[in-house]
């Protein structure tokens, strides 16, 4: 089934992100905050935060569907009206509604808290096109139909090429496929502030454990080598990525939780070590990361 894309237009047709100055600024941020709210983003090609806010900004306005404007004015070419609302440091950020200032921030703040500011502007919006896409590839890609899913992750890269979801959906869908190289190369464009994103940090945890899990070993004789002796350690881990990686993620998390609790300090907590790589990979959310947690932290304080 295709699924499309369908991004809504600003309102009366005006472009949700345009260059304006001190000449228009009435016209463009003023007057048109009584229609939709307006975010001024004053700027300077010198200015190197700048070059980080901006660009994030501007993709943040796209994703909200024409909830808000966004209007950059360069400070250097527009001294006086930068002087007139008292803009005294770059990259400074100003939300308008009604006409008037009603928001606003210095600095290159992180994306999360664009959003929040995006979001009380906006008002509740409920989610953009692009995040229920998202949201639609993340549960197809769950239900093993990764053609699908990476179809759709696919179509949001298309209108953002730096959508973070989208690109760890796309690595995930190639982990899927067991296509490893394709999954490290999508991974590879990201930038490094991207590490902080649970997406990310979920999609570079998986493609480890696969290519562990690949090397792990047949399953059928690393589980007799633990029925053999159950403090075989080591052959409880690899059972358990090999486990992981079939997709069997509850049973994988059984037998690490069996092997702490047997030796919680064995190769320096290696078994609680990789259970935290399972749990990133599943994400915090995750019904068998949070009950996993749960019984992790029953043993660890026992």
């Amino acid at each position: 089934m295709e699924h499309v894309l369908s991004p809504a237009a600003p309102p009366s047709g005006a472009p949700a992100i345009k260059d304006s100055d001190t000449a228009n600024f009435a016209a463009d941020v003023i007057e048109a905050s009584r229609e939709v709210p307006v975010i001024v983003d004053f700027w300077a090609e010198w200015c190197g935060p700048c070059k980080q806010l901006t660009p994030m900004l501007e993709k943040l306005v796209g994703e909200a569907q024409g909830a808000v404007r966004m209007v950059k004015i360069d400070v250097d070419a527009n001294k006086d009206l930068a002087a007139q609302l008292r803009v005294q440091s770059i990259p400074t950020v100003f939300a308008f509604k009604d006409g008037r200032p009603v928001d606003g921030f210095t600095g290159a703040v992180p994306e999360s808290q664009i959003k929040e500011f995006i979001k009380r502007l906006a008002g509740e919006q409920g989610p953009s096109p692009v995040d229920e896409a998202i949201a639609m590839a993340k549960k197809l890609l769950e239900d093993g139909e990764t053609d699908a899913a990476g179809n759709i992750f696919n179509q949001v890269l298309a209108q953002d090429e730096t959508n973070i979801a989208a690109l760890a959906g796309l690595a995930r869908c190639a982990i899927a496929a067991g296509t490893f190289d394709e999954a490290r190369a999508v991974l590879a464009k990201l930038p490094p502030e991207a590490d902080k994103n649970a997406d990310i940090t979920a999609a570079k945890a998986a493609l480890e454990l696969a290519e562990q899990g690949e090397a792990a070993g047949d399953s059928d004789d690393l589980r007799y080598r633990v029925e053999q002796n159950a403090n075989d350690h080591q052959a409880r881990i690899d059972l358990a990525t090999a486990l992981f990686s079939a997709g069997n993620a509850q049973s994988a998390i059984d037998h690490l939780l069996e092997s702490v609790g047997l030796d919680r300090a064995w190769e320096e907590e290696a078994a609680r070590k990789q259970l935290v790589k399972f749990f990133d990979a599943l994400g915090p959310t995750h019904e068998a990361t949070v009950n996993g947690r749960r019984r992790l932290s029953s043993i660890l304080f026992s």
